[in-house]
């Protein structure tokens, strides 16, 4: 099923792979409820859902596209949701935000059945693309720092050094520390087992409490949230969320597929510049959002903590099989992972080194052609300044095409980006952002 000897792999070395993989991106499910938690999402929903998403989405990338890529919900997005639901001041519920993750999430799924997806990604410039995944990483980072402490808030200069004297920020710098330790000595699995050794300091110091069972089974205290496209289409309308949509499908899209196609780079999996069995692939991504937007959490994305199975010799699906069954035995351990999201100091290093990671984007952006720069340096410092992912996006597709314009390169501009232009210039102007 898996052709492992067509891929020169055996069972043992895709299984190890698997379980490379799990450690790599375990986190997801400690620090996804903590931030979707702030736009009021039940943490046992969201916790729940998180695993759902993921174990559809690897599942289908194991069973139909025989790849090691796993998917779960991304990094960045869950922060976006939360943003859309914090910046609407009480007008816009999660509820209504998950409607338009499941409209993004059903679009995606049209988009991937169809070769647009493929002509979307490439009218948008290289510099914007490396721009939009700097600016997320900046704005994760920002995230944790706030989360952690070691950043708070001043009246005039909006934000200041944390006291670096307290417990909760002592025990955020002893995770980042031994967490960058871990990643510089190039440990599998360094962001979880960083998250562990610091909750194991949490715990002996008492800012970790647990309080009853450690495990139970699993449960959606609110069920499904969102089912009917027709009424999902109608809040999307009526709330007016069209630039929330289409920045969860813009986003999605490009990291998607970029982590896709670095990590098939990376096991040899790509013959030439083709993606085999793309279509199904790109379909594991798209099915997973829409499906975790009816149970409750934000889109999902491929993972590119997947490198570090293809680094032990995953080349298969039975890796993310096995990646798959993992994330199901971890539903039964909501409690224990509840208790380790109430300290911020845990999950905190991990959107700091995640976000590191990220803007190393910046190193493939022209910097010496300001035309194209100006564009993306927009894009990444609007992102953490406005605590809106969309906001960014807005502002750098709006301002490459006047400035190309400008210069006397207006035709070298494909025109789906002069489109995107006036949509975004519409959004900021006359709806919500």
């Amino acid at each position: 099923m898996f052709h492992l000897k067509d891929k020169q792999t055996t069972v043992k070395t895709e299984i190890l792979a698997g379980i490379t993989t799990f450690l790599t991106m375990a986190y997801i499910v400690i620090v996804n409820p903590i931030i979707l938690a702030d736009a009021g999402v039940p943490f046992d929903q969201v916790f729940l859902a998180t695993i759902i998403a993921a174990v559809v989405g690897t599942l289908w990338m194991a069973l139909f596209a025989n790849y090691p890529i796993a998917i779960a919900p991304g990094m960045g997005l869950n922060a976006y949701f939360t943003s859309v639901v914090l910046a609407s001041d009480g007008q816009l519920d999660y509820m209504t935000a998950f409607s338009a993750v499941f409209v993004a999430g059903l679009l995606f799924i049209i988009l991937s059945m169809t070769s647009f997806r493929e002509q979307l990604i490439k009218s948008i410039p290289e510099n914007l693309k490396h721009g939009i995944t700097a600016g997320i990483g900046l704005f994760i980072a920002f995230i944790g720092l706030r989360l952690s402490g070691l950043v708070a808030h001043h009246e005039s200069n909006l934000v200041q050094l944390g006291d670096l004297t307290s417990p909760p920020v002592l025990l955020a710098l002893f995770g980042l520390f031994i967490t960058v330790i871990l990643m510089t000595l190039n440990v599998y699995g360094s962001i979880f087992i960083g998250m562990i050794l610091t909750g194991i300091i949490a715990f002996f110091t008492g800012q970790l409490k647990f309080e009853g069972n450690l495990w139970q089974l699993p449960s959606l205290p609110e069920g499904i949230l969102v089912w009917n496209p027709v009424q999902a289409i109608g809040d999307v309308v009526s709330h007016g969320l069209y630039g929330v949509v289409f920045a969860f499908l813009i986003v999605t899209l490009f990291d998607t597929t970029g982590t896709m196609i670095g990590v098939a780079k990376q096991a040899g999996l790509m013959k030439g510049k083709t993606l085999p069995r793309a279509r199904h692939a790109l379909l594991a991504d798209s099915v997973a959002a829409t499906i975790g937007s009816m149970f409750g959490t934000s889109p999902t994305s491929a993972y590119i903590e997947s490198s570090s199975g293809v680094a032990v010799g995953g080349r298969t699906g039975l890796t993310t099989l096995t990646v798959s069954i993992l994330f199901i035995f971890a539903a039964f351990f909501g409690p224990f992972v509840s208790a380790l999201s109430g300290v911020s100091a845990i999950t905190a290093p991990a959107l700091i080194i995640v976000g590191s990671l990220m803007i190393g984007a910046v190193k493939h952006i022209e910097w010496n052609e300001f035309d194209e720069a100006f564009p993306a340096f927009l894009i990444i410092l609007t992102m953490p300044l406005t605590s809106s992912i969309a906001t960014g996006i807005a502002l750098g597709f709006i301002s490459y095409p006047m400035m190309k314009v400008v210069k006397g390169k207006g035709k070298q501009v494909p025109i789906l980006l002069y489109i995107f232009a006036v949509l975004f210039t519409y959004q900021l102007l006359f709806l919500p952002h």
